[in-house]
């Protein structure tokens, strides 16, 4: 697995997707997956410092893993 990379949320979009423009200037889409994040209600809001993995089939999506402080 990939180190993550660090990025901030641009625009929340429907269906938990994300759009987040990484530290290098790459805009992906990311979706925010059901867990123990999601139970314990963390909001992920525009302007939001997040770790993102990127899918290894398709570069310009991910996977946002951890919202930071």
């Amino acid at each position: 697995m990939a180190e993550p990379l660090i990025g901030r949320v641009i625009e929340p979009l429907p269906d938990s997707l994300y759009r987040v423009e990484l530290d290098d200037g790459h805009r992906v889409l990311c979706h925010y997956p059901a867990g123990k994040a999601r139970l314990q209600a963390v909001r992920i809001l525009p302007g939001d410092r997040v770790h993102v993995e990127l899918s290894a089939a398709d570069p310009g999506r991910g996977r946002i893993l951890q919202r930071l402080a």
